[in-house]
């Protein structure tokens, strides 16, 4: 399934060094107008309400680490996986710590260097993104596999 990819001119869309598009946003604000996504990761501490299109919820409390990381690990590879044909958003709350550091992980399944990716992500989502050293370190042993 090929689909109509997010604008990359959209505050939120981020490009990836493959020219794949996902889209990081807060779900404290509304949702943004135009194109909706296919699927969705919500990062949260408790469930998010239903949305209109298919998501997955990845415990993942305020400030802190996914809950299951070996459940983040494949959630963020489909998301990553699926970004390539159709629109893929992740967020959080505030979409600043917790989805920039889903995006970071993600940045580094499509190749950037596991410790340059918060800086790739802080250039080109946002420069709050991926807030605490943990949520740094996290990133830093994404791409260790062992």
């Amino acid at each position: 399934m090929t689909t109509e990819p997010w604008d990359p001119t959209t505050p939120g869309v981020l490009r990836l060094p493959s020219g794949r598009l996902i889209r990081g946003r807060a779900l404290r604000r509304p949702l943004p107008p135009g194109r909706v996504p296919h699927f969705a990761v919500y990062l949260l501490g408790k469930q998010p309400p239903e949305v209109p299109w298919e998501s997955h919820w990845l415990h993942w409390p305020d400030f802190r680490l996914p809950a299951k990381r070996s459940e983040a690990r494949a959630v963020l590879a489909e998301a990553w996986s699926r970004s390539d044909a159709e629109r893929v958003e992740l967020a959080c709350g505030g979409g600043r710590g917790r989805t920039g550091t889903a995006l970071a992980c993600v940045a580094v399944l499509d190749g950037v260097p596991a410790g340059d990716a918060v800086a790739y992500v802080r250039r080109h989502y946002s420069a709050h993104a991926v807030e605490t050293p943990w949520q740094k370190r996290y990133v830093a042993g994404f791409g260790d596999t062992s």
